[in-house]
């Protein structure tokens, strides 16, 4: 049974997630600040988080900040109550997965988890499974990655976008094409969400690693 950490300190939300997850066949653990919520990421094996951005002690971004920091790559879904576009992309470059904005759902985000859940076992790429250049060396189902030597640790999200990339064989791939493909969600993610994973793979990888193609999208670039 897939187990999820809800990050909350609201009780009535606790309960109503807590409520709602279990009834989809969900173990349920919580914290209710940010330097709980720090302590059982870092001592756990959660299959996905749910993490609140407005917490007691430690916000929501700097848990998912530090945690990614510490090599952790669960899959976190992000609350916010805030509907400024800043506060959203600015939790995908710090690691988040997905986001889903207050007020929401219980059955909106059921899907979700689901679905992260699914795209977490599936294995996307080139015949092999691997994939190694002169600059860069993907082995997704080690979730490793080498780039000029040095083994560089990603979410599941940006390892799923920078494999749907490699494996599209040096095509184009548009926003729309990844969303659908890495996110599963097309119609309800903003595309702008794939930018944001994209400027983080270059900052961990090297800015020539993914191609920009304007008015087209995007596409890896193998080393020469």
């Amino acid at each position: 049974m897939p187990q999820i950490l809800v990050v909350e300190d609201d009780a009535e939300m606790v309960r109503g997630l807590k409520d709602n997850l279990e009834f989809e066949h969900f173990e349920v653990d919580v914290a209710r600040d940010g330097e709980a919520a720090l302590k059982k990421i870092s001592g756990g094996a959660y299959d996905l988080i749910i993490l609140d951005i407005m917490l007691p002690k430690l916000s929501g971004l700097d848990v998912c900040k530090r945690a990614r920091e510490q090599g952790i790559a669960t899959p976190i879904i992000m609350l916010t109550a805030r509907s400024e576009e800043i506060d959203k992309v600015l939790g995908l470059e710090l690691g988040a997965d997905d986001y889903v904005t207050k007020p929401f759902s219980l059955r909106e985000l059921a899907a979700r988890v689901r679905a992260l859940l699914r795209r977490v076992q599936i294995e996307r790429g080139v015949p092999g499974g691997t994939y190694r250049d002169s600059r860069i060396e993907v082995d997704p189902s080690r979730h490793r990655v080498v780039c000029q030597g040095r083994e560089v640790a990603l979410t599941r999200r940006e390892l799923d976008l920078l494999w749907h990339l490699i494996s599209l064989s040096g095509r184009v791939a548009s926003r729309e094409q990844i969303l659908d493909a890495v996110w599963g969600l097309a119609a309800e993610v903003d595309p702008r969400t794939v930018d944001a994973h994209i400027r983080t793979l270059r900052r961990k990888l090297g800015a020539d690693v993914i191609e920009t193609l304007f008015g087209s999208g995007y596409r890896f670039k193998a080393a020469e």
